[in-house]
Order: C-alpha cells, then structure tokens, then sequence
C-alpha cells in the first residue's frame, strides 16, 4: 500500500472513530465513547506520523510516545491528557479491567470531561498536518 493510501486510511479512520464516540456520547454509552475517544485520538496521530515521516506509523497505542515520535511539540496538560485517555484503550479492551473501568468511567460528568478533551486535542494535532 502506498504513503498516501496509509495516509488516507489513518485519516478517515480518525474521522469514523470520532463518529462513533460522538454517537456513543449521544447514546450514553459512556465507557464505550471513550474508548473511542482514544482510537480517533490514536489514529489521527498515526495519521501524522505517516504525514511528518512518510513511513508507515509503529505499531503503538500509547498516544504519548506516538506524539513524541510523530515529533509534534504539544504542552504539558495535553500530554497529561493523552496519557489519561490512553488508559481508555487498555481499559476498554481487557475483560479483567473492564469491569473496573465501566464502573470508573460510565457516567456522564467523566464522559462529557474527556469527550470535550478529545474534541479539542483533535482540533489541535489536525493543525500539524498543514504543509508549511
């Protein structure tokens, strides 16, 4: 598959995820919602990585350390942010810590919380992938 294509599919896949979390919001689907959160998060930074380096993207779900190699220069609150909603992945995948999670993360005040986070993370790193 080419750049390009690896480009494109990262992408929309950021643009379809933040779509399910949104629905999911809406739903009230709150641990679900972001866990979506983190997968639009994860795949837009893909996305720019792919952008920066024009090489496929490593096979990570930290949004930290995909941040840092992508070499986009984000403040201290942002990545404290990142490194919160990472936990979203983990926690949404693992039948053991699941549980945990959904109790932890499926109301409204948490979700409204890191949804808005990752509304304004997004809008921020879609910046880094205007050419200069």
């Amino acid at each position: 598959m080419s750049i390009e294509k690896v480009f494109m599919h990262w992408q929309q896949g950021y643009k379809n995820s933040w779509e399910t979390a949104a629905i999911l919001y809406k739903n009230q689907r709150y641990s679900d919602c972001l866990f979506y959160c983190h997968l639009s998060l994860e795949k837009l930074l893909k996305a720019i990585y792919v952008f920066k380096h024009k090489q496929h993207s490593p096979f990570i779900h930290d949004l930290v350390i995909l941040a840092e190699k992508s070499g986009i220069e984000l403040t201290k609150r942002q990545l404290e942010d990142l490194e919160i909603i990472t936990t979203f992945n983990i926690a949404g995948r693992y039948a053991e810590i699941k549980s945990q999670f959904y109790k932890s993360c499926n109301n409204k005040n948490t979700a409204k919380k890191y949804y808005n986070i990752t509304e304004d993370l997004l809008k921020c790193l879609k910046k880094f992938l205007i050419k200069k």
